[in-house]
């Protein structure tokens, strides 16, 4: 179990996430998440600290704990793999697939061989690893292909799960549902690999070799492989093992409708997993989504470059929402994702202070206060049926921001569905900006100036069409932003119980609003002018030059400022890609 990096954080924020978004409309939902901690690579870690291994995952799972508790990550159950309930879980479910399975589907004793990686916790084959010499020390080592991680030749007598028994099943199901993974190329990488590379799977260890872990209930010589131990978490907390067991008709919460992975431990969850759940009689997960990994400068995180962000850090840094929200707009499912501070700032000032923040303060925070959403709202429930709106660009601008209050929140919820978060929140970026320039097109400030009862009719149907959009966005942001959303929320006077996915319609709400609020002149100082802002100056700028892009000119890297502009066209850059990618063909 190692300390908690930016991509435990992403994981972790994308499931809650999606918990919250089932919550919004209206669904009962439940989010577990925790902590691994059995396997050869603890024991390690413990040794080399001078801990035994229990102290050693009491000190690393508080750090877990702490980065949910900073992150409002909302989970429901915290499951640490040393807990007694999960061993008993275990327990039983280890006894089932070495007893009952029937004849060539269960356990089988035998003689394992083969290229071991501590740090992945599993064997790889021959033609998985390749030779490896260090360029800084020449030393010679044998690494797996894909993780680089050094691996032993290990010889060692094991109980064997036949997983290649399990082969036609496994492709029918695969084929049965083929959405099974998101995205669909992990799906297509995954029936790969078992048609090509499957092997019966080593699932004990030595307790000579292995000590720090869940033994065989039956042989105590035995320690249980890791990872049969760490996927059995998850029927844990949904109540296997103590609520109901192998055979029972009531399932408790499971099976689980998602798991959130990272791409690096897709076959534990896509290959053993649903064959462990097939061999004792158990529904499987019915969905997997399994995310890229984070870069820096376009290189792998490590701690021997020094390019490792601490997320706690980062979560002081930006702040919660701000960084919650960069994830999930920035988070991809196709492609390793560029971590970078020009990137997140460039963000912060374009998506949620120039956008955002700047919609907000115009209607519901002008420095004059000449007009409030709540009396535009209560315009609105006499009704605009005498309005007459001369203006061809007052027109435009109206009939552009119709279509997007009409289409973007139904598309939001369909991008939801489809767990693509940078798409979903494109569309409501789509709508704010939309929102932006209709305040821009039909300019209040100029129609405020005129006190006929046409323009008051006028000026508080711009505020009122601004202030919906605004707050139909804000209700579908609460998933990913929940303090900054409910923030906005309560500036725009929404009531509480109006705050779920029925009211994030056109013209749904009709007794929302808050009055005008004139603030006074002498809080105006430059470094003052912010005060009451959703989204505050942050220190982007300002800091030093740690994560420059590996592939910028250097003659543009000269300043920070150039960085963020830089930064602002990868942004708009990766959008356009991102959309011709996701077009119908």
């Amino acid at each position: 179990m190692e300390a908690p990096h930016i991509g435990h954080l992403y994981t972790m924020v994308l499931a809650d996430v999606l918990k919250r978004w089932q919550q919004l409309k209206g669904k009962p939902a439940f989010f577990t998440t925790g902590t691994d901690e059995h396997g050869m690579k603890i024991q390690k870690a413990a040794d080399k600290e001078g801990l035994p291994p229990k102290s050693f995952c009491d000190i690393n799972s508080l750090k877990f704990r702490h980065l949910a508790d900073a992150a409002d990550i909302s989970h429901d159950f915290f499951i640490r793999t040393t807990d007694e309930d999960h061993k008993r879980a275990v327990e039983q479910f280890w006894t089932h697939l070495k007893n009952t399975p029937p004849e060539g589907l269960g356990l089988y004793k035998g003689t394992h061989e083969g290229w071991y990686s501590v740090s992945d916790e599993c064997f790889y084959a021959e033609d998985e690893v390749t030779a490896n010499v260090d360029p800084q020390t020449g030393r010679k080592t044998t690494v797996a292909a894909d993780s680089g991680s050094e691996v032993e030749w290990i010889k060692e007598d094991t109980w064997f799960f036949p997983l290649s028994k399990y082969k036609d099943q496994l492709l029918r199901f695969y084929n049965e549902n083929p959405d099974w993974i998101k995205p669909k190329h992990r799906m297509k990488e995954v029936q790969n690999w078992v048609e090509n590379h499957l092997e019966d799977l080593s699932i004990t260890r030595p307790a000579s070799r292995l000590s720090w872990g869940i033994a065989d209930p039956e042989d105590k010589n035995n320690t249980i492989y890791v990872w049969v131990d760490a996927l059995i978490s998850y029927a844990t907390k949904a109540g296997f093992g103590s609520d109901w067991h192998i055979g029972s008709t009531e399932k408790g919460l499971w099976p689980a409708d998602v798991h959130v992975i990272g791409k690096d431990i897709v076959r534990f969850h896509a290959v053993y997993w649903p064959a462990f759940l097939m061999a004792v009689g158990l529904p499987l997960p019915k969905k997997i989504v399994c995310h890229n990994h984070w870069t820096m400068s376009n290189r792998k995180m490590s701690k021997s470059l020094g390019n490792v962000v601490n997320p706690m850090f980062a979560l002081e840094r930006w702040s919660v929402d701000p960084l919650r929200y960069f994830l999930m707009r920035n988070g991809s499912f196709n492609k390793d994702m560029e971590y970078s501070n020009e990137v997140i700032f460039a963000v912060y000032v374009k998506d949620l202070q120039a956008n955002i923040g700047n919609l907000f303060q115009r209607i519901a925070r002008v420095k004059s206060a000449k007009w409030s959403t709540l009396e535009a709202v209560q315009w609105a429930q006499k009704g605009f049926d005498a309005l007459q709106i001369e203006s061809p660009r007052h027109a435009e601008a109206y009939a552009a921001l119709k279509e997007h209050l009409e289409t973007n929140p139904q598309n939001f919820g369909d991008q939801m569905d489809e767990v693509d978060l940078s798409g979903a929140i494109r569309e409501i970026f789509q709508l704010l900006a939309q929102a932006n320039r209709f305040i821009n097109d039909t300019e209040p400030w100029r129609i405020v100036k005129d006190k006929s009862p046409e323009a008051q009719m006028l000026l508080n149907w711009v505020i009122y069409q601004s202030a919906d959009a605004l707050r139909v966005a804000s209700i579908l942001l609460q998933p990913i932003m929940p303090t900054k959303s409910a923030e906005l929320l309560d500036g725009l006077g929404v009531k509480p119980e109006r705050r779920t996915i029925e009211f994030a319609e056109k013209g749904k709400d009709l007794d929302f609003g808050t009055p005008s609020k004139k603030i006074p002149n002498w809080t105006r100082s430059r470094a003052d002018a912010q005060y009451d802002s959703l989204f505050p100056p942050v220190p982007g700028v300002e800091l030093a030059d740690t994560e420059a892009e590996a592939n910028w000119p250097a003659s543009k890297l000269h300043t920070r400022q150039s960085r963020v502009r830089l930064a602002t066209q990868a942004i708009t850059r990766n959008a356009r890609e991102d959309e011709v990618k996701e077009a119908p063909r």
